[in-house]
């Protein structure tokens, strides 16, 4: 039975080329045509006596570079005239194949840095992107104006602190009875009219005592995040004011 070996060693003629070129350390610009010819028929005739199926390219590659090592043999013609020209030199018959090895060249760099990236790719495993559209709440647009963040409110809330000289311990015992969040919610929402009329930010701290202030911060803060009041400020560092939300309320928080 007929047995045949067949190799991808080079993908081509230009391939097996630049191979012979970067093993000999050739100047690719200033090819030695003797030596590389016979560097090339060396690997023909090995891959012939191999039985190895060579392809008709890489024959006409190795009668191209006959003719250009004939052409370079044959002595230089003497010309009658005055000497040749420097703005039309003589043309080098090695300027076609290396102008073909160079672009070659150059698409074989590409296509090792494409392989590469394909290598490290292959290293990173993802999931397709899963739907969390479950998980998300609508959000009405128009409640949101970012306006007045949680900075000026704070902002704001420090400045209460340093009107009302709160910041160090009142040095005196005062007794105080304990509220919830959700009362004082209650009775935020009860001091805010039903209208459009805004109130002071710092009105809605009546009684000079940090934890109560604290708690009325936090009050106003849930009351924001459930949308039920709106809080507005007219210019950067201004005075902060809130209301209920209503139709004719244009505020933000």
């Amino acid at each position: 039975m007929e047995y045949k070996v067949k190799i991808d060693a080079f993908e081509g003629p230009l391939d097996l080329l630049l191979h012979l070129i970067n093993q000999l350390e050739i100047d690719i610009y200033d090819i030695p045509m003797a030596e590389i010819t016979e560097q090339y028929l060396v690997y023909i005739h090995t891959m012939k006596e191999l039985e190895l199926d060579v392809a008709s390219e890489y024959l006409v590659m190795a009668a191209t570079l006959l003719a250009i090592k004939s052409k370079m043999l044959l002595p230089k013609q003497e010309v009658d005239v005055i000497e040749e020209d420097e703005n039309f030199p003589e043309e080098d018959p090695r300027d076609d194949l290396v102008e073909k090895l160079l672009e070659y060249r150059k698409y074989k760099e590409a296509a090792q840095e494409l392989k590469q990236l394909e290598q490290n790719r292959s290293q990173i495993f993802t999931k397709p992107p899963s739907d969390l559209s479950d998980y998300v709440k609508e959000i009405d647009t128009d409640k949101i104006n970012l306006d007045v963040s949680i900075y000026d409110m704070l902002g704001a809330l420090n400045k209460l602190l340093r009107r009302k000289k709160l910041q160090k311990p009142l040095s005196t015992k005062i007794t105080r009875q304990e509220i919830s969040i959700e009362k004082r919610m209650d009775e935020i929402l009860e001091l805010l009219p039903q209208t459009s009329e805004r109130k002071n930010f710092e009105s809605l701290f009546p009684i000079p005592d940090k934890e109560h202030i604290v708690v009325t911060f936090l009050a106003i803060l849930e009351l924001m995040k459930r949308h039920e009041i709106i809080v507005e400020q007219e210019q950067n560092f201004g005075e902060i004011f809130v209301a209920r939300k209503g139709e004719n309320v244009s505020g933000s928080y």
